[in-house]
């Protein structure tokens, strides 16, 4: 890597690369904002033209307005991606600071079952989802979304921050516990503030899927009152005949949460993903 900082030849291709990169991620999105100011005569006349005086039209933002209930799906879409987040979170800190810190029978193997949960596709067990979440009586709920995605992000919320907390200086949590410290205190007050830059990673990785979802929402909670934004904006695809416009715009006002979150947590994001482990 120092060679790679005193070449400025080497530090040119790898910032082009990035570049690059980055404007092929973003181009997907810079297209959904333009044309959802657009016509839809536009849309599909010049798809990559910036709207003008002729071409500009929030027909779109109207129709989602007036036709869907965006207010309440986007509520919807924040509650579940929020608390499941808050969730994973935490008892996956919890689980992860157990296997790292404590050696007991069986600590290895409770390690490997809860990563199986990163191979296995949660979807393959939809339909015990379902009858269990009838079962208990939280079909068209908020909860059975949060539950579903709560068991769907624990598994790797575990594998990477019980990698993370192996890191942390035991001195430190010795100390602690020499000061009367109880476990919690320890965990809570000492260990979690180290390995911030690990769950913004996690948190990164599970909100997108969440948020983005149309799977469960479709399966477990599609009465009105409980739609999300994803299975809301569906309300504007039809089998014949589909509101372009209407999709679009809903699309980018979906997309602004979700960047933001993301400019929030980005720091700690790359300070998690490069760092590698706690110094």
């Amino acid at each position: 890597m120092s060679r790679a900082r005193r070449n400025p030849v080497t530090v040119a291709a790898m910032h082009g690369a990035l570049i690059i990169y980055t404007l092929i991620a973003l181009f997907p999105v810079f297209v959904i904002l333009i044309n959802s100011f657009k016509t839809r005569k536009a849309i599909f006349r010049e798809p990559l033209a910036l709207p003008n005086a002729e071409t500009f039209s929030t027909i779109g933002y109207q129709t989602v307005f007036q036709q869907g209930d965006f207010i309440l799906y986007l509520q919807n879409s924040l509650i579940v991606t929020v608390a499941s987040l808050f969730f994973i979170l935490l008892f996956g800190a919890m689980a992860a600071f157990a296997l790292a810190e404590y050696r007991f029978r069986g600590n290895m193997l409770m390690g490997l079952y809860l990563a199986l949960g990163i191979m296995i596709p949660i979807r393959i067990g939809t339909v015990a989802i379902l009858e269990m979440m009838v079962a208990t009586g939280l079909v068209n709920t908020l909860w059975a979304l949060i539950l579903v995605y709560t068991a769907q992000g624990l598994p790797l919320a575990v594998f990477i921050l019980s990698e993370f907390m192996r890191q942390v200086s035991d001195d430190l949590k010795n100390a602690g516990r020499v000061d009367g410290l109880s476990e919690y205190t320890i965990f809570f007050r000492l260990v979690l503030p180290l390995v911030r830059p690990a769950m913004a990673t996690v948190a990164v990785f599970n909100m997108i899927p969440i948020w983005n979802d149309l799977w469960f929402p479709l399966i477990l909670a599609p009465a009105e009152e409980t739609k999300t934004l994803t299975l809301g904006s569906q309300v504007f695809i039809g089998q014949f005949v589909t509101d372009w416009n209407a999709v679009l715009s809903a699309l980018s006002m979906a997309i602004l949460p979700v960047m933001v979150l993301y400019v929030i947590f980005s720091r700690q994001l790359i300070r998690g993903l490069t760092s590698g482990a706690v110094k």
